[in-house]
């Protein structure tokens, strides 16, 4: 790091309303709950931290794909907040609004409205998916953001598949049958690699489905799958998919999603019933309101990760956009890995910042990356060795398996996990209804462009 960039920005005055020791965290991801107990170890005793979230518990995002393919349960991308913190306060609620002049946020929680004065604020929440990036995507796209989306996309694979069993027409048994991924980065690599794995399993349930009649296409706007990895393991993701039935188009740009089907810009048209879209983000709608700067839809931070012209707020995560000291000035991407590195170097630039020392700028150099391209198989670069297959399966769901919370967790996630490596994955269609909401309740019925 070089030594102009060590010191940022002298203290402000501190606030000496009744959060005067309060540091208040919004948003219960990697980064807001790796920053509230890192918090817990480094500041004094009469300094307070609260944690806001809309959920009750984190979410291992990397992982949902592998609940579209039914290689994990939901529970098992989770990990409860609660049992993260030790000090830390948690208040399970939806920020509305920040008061930047009374130092006060506004939360809408199960008590009802809540007014949480602080004396700084950290903005550690995700993005929202931009489903306006493509015409037709908002209407006809699946995005997958939550575990509510990713359960939702498998069992509209389930119902597409029983779907062709009742079908004559051989051109809709083909187009149910067809899914389509919008985006080649690591959100879209694995959930067409688990995605195809879990096709692959399932069928020998559907006697009266045929294997061609199944198909997964991932559609990437470049010449390459992974341009965030080193370029062979993006040309060795690309190969293996490829060697597993995955039809992947290079520079191929989604112009238009329809109900039936997605438009290139080159005017190729891809008939195909089910589209899942993971490109695309939008800040957060409490950033947009508030008004802050924001650089390629995040929030524009100082090298110590505060947010320039505005005192005692500060943003690190997904919804930030940090220089890294390390790289050059490069802005960090937003990994867990990187959101992690931020929020531990931000609890350090806090205390200091109590204490009425200079902050330091953010720095951090990457360990390495990884990517799963389906059930058991994986690519990754680990402080510089390559790795494929399963071995690089295995380390990837080693690093999520650490970062879950207790022993006990992680022992009955690691057994979960094991009893899945060598069994047929799950094709129970989940529904979540009360009992009166399922008497008299009509068969769903398809969109009538499939016919």
């Amino acid at each position: 790091m070089h030594t102009d960039r060590a010191a940022v920005l002298a203290p402000p005055a501190t606030n000496r309303g009744s959060g005067d020791r309060t540091i208040v965290i919004i948003g219960g991801g990697f980064a807001g709950t790796t920053l509230a107990r890192s918090l817990e170890r480094l500041l004094p005793a009469n300094w307070h931290v609260l944690l806001v979230s809309q959920e009750s518990y984190t979410t291992f995002n990397p992982m949902l794909a592998e609940v579209v393919g039914a290689s994990v349960f939901p529970e098992q991308v989770v990990a409860p907040i609660r049992q993260m913190l030790r000090r830390t306060r948690f208040v399970m609620g939806t920020v509305t609004g920040v008061d930047l002049e009374r130092r006060t946020v506004l939360a809408d929680t199960l008590a009802g409205p809540r007014d949480l004065p602080y004396a700084h604020l950290v903005f550690a929440f995700g993005t929202r998916a931009n489903l306006a990036l493509v015409p037709g995507m908002a209407e006809h796209a699946l995005p997958l953001k939550l575990v509510g989306d990713a359960m939702f996309i498998r069992n509209r694979v389930l119902q597409r598949v029983a779907r062709i069993e009742l079908e004559s027409d051989p051109a809709v048994r083909r187009r149910l049958g067809h899914f389509v991924v919008v985006g080649g980065g690591f959100s879209g690599v694995e959930v067409a690699g688990e995605l195809a794995d879990f096709l692959r399993s399932a069928r020998r349930y559907y006697p009266r489905v045929r294997a061609d009649e199944l198909q997964v296409t991932i559609l990437q706007d470049g010449p390459r799958l992974l341009p965030e990895l080193p370029e062979k393991l993006g040309h060795g993701a690309a190969r293996s998919m490829r060697r597993r039935g995955i039809d992947v188009r290079l520079g191929a740009r989604a112009a238009r999603v329809a109900a039936d089907g997605v438009t290139l810009a080159d005017g190729t048209a891809i008939a195909a019933a089910t589209v899942i879209c993971t490109i695309g983000t939008h800040p957060h709608r409490l950033v947009e309101r508030l008004a802050l700067p924001l650089a390629r839809g995040r929030i524009e931070t100082a090298p110590d990760m505060s947010v320039p012209g505005v005192p005692g707020v500060w943003a690190i995560g997904d919804c930030a956009l940090v220089k890294n000291a390390a790289a050059d000035d490069a802005f960090s991407p937003p990994t867990a890995q990187f959101a992690v590195a931020q929020a531990r170097q931000l609890a350090h630039n806090l205390a200091q910042r109590i204490h009425g020392r200079p902050t330091r700028a953010f720095g951090h150099v990457s360990k390495g990356m990884m990517a799963t391209v389906g059930h058991m198989n994986g690519v990754a670069q680990v402080f510089g060795v390559r790795l494929s297959g399963v071995p690089a399966w295995l380390l990837w769901r080693a690093f999520y398996l650490l970062r879950m919370p207790t022993f006990g967790r992680k022992l009955h996630i690691w057994m979960e996990w094991t009893w899945g490596m060598f069994f047929r994955a799950d094709i129970t269609h989940l529904r979540f209804n009360r009992s009166n909401e399922t008497e008299d309740e009509p068969a769903p019925v398809e969109s009538a462009a499939l016919h």
